[in-house]
């Protein structure tokens, strides 16, 4: 079978194409906005579905905050029950840099928080508040500047 015969086009390959266009700077239409001289301290992290699941997803992000270079603390507050020293060390966390703290007595779990994010032993404070209203974040966000930690809420549902 014969095709006709076409007069052969020159094709430009995909990039060419569009460096053949003259483009205006990009860079010089980016309009600069001062940088934040005060880091975000407070970070919130939402999970649904099995227990399972959500805590296979949250081991490299605790594995990660365990081997921190910051000499101080990874400090987990009234995690889970499911969160136990067996899962820790099975997700490879480095559990000599990870304190395990629960409230007593008339103690809540976000008074603790605070005053663990105040003493600044910790780099990083984990939490499981839920539901957390706009006066609890703050009371966290102040406490994480103060002892100029930061503070991770992770909310499973």
């Amino acid at each position: 079978m014969q095709f006709p015969h076409t007069p052969q086009q020159t094709q430009l390959p995909l990039f060419e194409a569009f460096l053949a266009q003259p483009m205006a700077p990009i860079l010089k239409d980016v309009v600069e906005r001062p940088w934040n001289a005060e880091p975000e301290v407070f970070s919130e992290l939402s999970l649904r579905g099995a227990a399972g699941n959500c805590l296979n997803l949250l081991a490299p992000i605790l594995r990660e905050l365990s081997e921190d270079q910051d000499a101080r603390w990874l400090t987990l507050i009234a995690p889970p029950a499911s969160l136990t020293q067996t899962w820790l060390r099975d997700a490879g966390l480095n559990r000599e840099r990870i304190l395990l703290l629960q409230p007593r007595g008339a103690q809540s779990a976000q008074q603790l928080a605070c005053e663990a994010l105040r003493l600044g032993r910790s780099h990083t404070v984990v939490t499981w508040l839920n539901p957390l209203n706009t006066h609890s974040r703050q009371q966290l966000i102040s406490a994480a500047r103060t002892g100029e930690a930061q503070s991770l809420n992770i909310r499973l549902g």
